[in-house]
């Protein structure tokens, strides 16, 4: 399956934006998540999902402030990111679950395919 993620930009700190994932084959019975990699860090969890839309899982970071959905009809998984602060600054990855594999997950290594990135940019 291949990911093509969109919806990054420059935005000031307090705005929102939302990032889109939509994948080319269906996200059906796969987990889905978002991760970030910020200038000279390593990539991180952000949010993740189970494929039935239940069971979403949070970054402390960002628990309370960005929200993860999906619609498997589209084939598309969602982060609404609200009250944006410049250290979410980053690229943000989608990244999906082997079919059948349909639990969340915090971790990278559960991830087999992966988004080409959108970056985010937050000024304060």
């Amino acid at each position: 399956v291949q990911l093509q993620a969109s919806g990054g930009g420059l935005v000031q700190a307090g705005d929102s934006l939302r990032l889109s994932c939509t994948a080319s084959g269906r996200t059906f019975g796969r987990g889905m998540g978002w991760f970030r990699q910020a200038p000279g860090k390593e990539r991180e969890f952000v949010a993740a999902i189970s494929w039935t839309g239940g069971s979403p899982l949070y970054a402390d970071s960002v628990k309370g402030r960005f929200t993860i959905s999906r619609d498997n009809a589209k084939n598309t998984v969602y982060l609404q990111m609200y009250s944006l602060k410049p250290e979410d600054t980053a690229i943000y990855y989608c990244a999906a679950r082997r079919e059948y594999q349909g639990g969340s997950s915090y971790s990278t290594d559960d991830f087999d395919y992966w988004g080409q990135g959108t970056l985010v940019t937050v000024s304060s």
